[in-house]
């Protein structure tokens, strides 16, 4: 699927956002395997990059609503997921953590809850009770605020297709603990 922006300020710097957010879907994420069913869509070109030029949260919600209804107006084979990047607002984790009730309720009230499932992430994610510089938040930092938008549908068959999927959070924590901050920091040298 090409990618498709949003309107944003700067193209080139949108050009960039998208480019480094690929960069960083194909190194840590499926690279590191952090997301074992993430490498099918990808290949299948089935990944949907929005860029949202919002600045506040009622933007971000109007545009993630959007979204949602783009993604139930387009078969799954078309378009399986999508990542809903958004530089521009949410910036601070806490903002950003608090915000994410508003993303379930928003996602409830459209009548989506068990169709679709909006995950978080963020340059600055940290897990409750970890501190900032944990290895294990980097498995949910991405290089801007972030929501991915999965098909419940296709989580269940992916769920069903690897084995032990309970395990994946424990195994990304021990990939991440055995990467240690130098190795992530490499990633990006290329």
């Amino acid at each position: 699927m090409p990618q498709v922006l949003h309107p944003y300020p700067d193209p080139a710097a949108g050009a960039e956002i998208i480019a480094n957010t690929q960069i960083w879907l194909e190194r840590a994420v499926i690279g590191l395997n952090l997301c074992p069913f993430a490498k099918s869509v990808f290949v299948k070109k089935q990944v949907r990059y929005a860029l949202s030029a919002a600045r506040t949260a009622d933007e971000l919600l109007a545009e993630l609503a959007s979204e949602l209804h783009r993604l139930t107006d387009t078969a799954p084979a078309e378009l399986d997921t999508t990542l809903l990047i958004h530089p521009l607002a949410m910036t601070d984790f806490l903002d950003y953590h608090f915000f994410l009730a508003e993303v379930d309720a928003l996602n409830r009230n459209l009548g989506f809850d068990g169709i679709y499932q909006i995950a978080s992430l963020h340059p600055q994610y940290e897990f409750a009770g970890s501190a900032p510089d944990d290895i294990a938040n980097f498995t949910n930092r991405s290089p801007y605020p972030t929501l991915h938008l999965l098909r419940e549908s296709s989580i269940d068959r992916a769920v069903a297709a690897f084995p032990d999927a309970a395990s994946i959070f424990e195994r990304n924590i021990e990939t991440m603990e055995n990467l240690g901050h130098a190795g992530w920091k490499k990633l990006w040298l290329a």
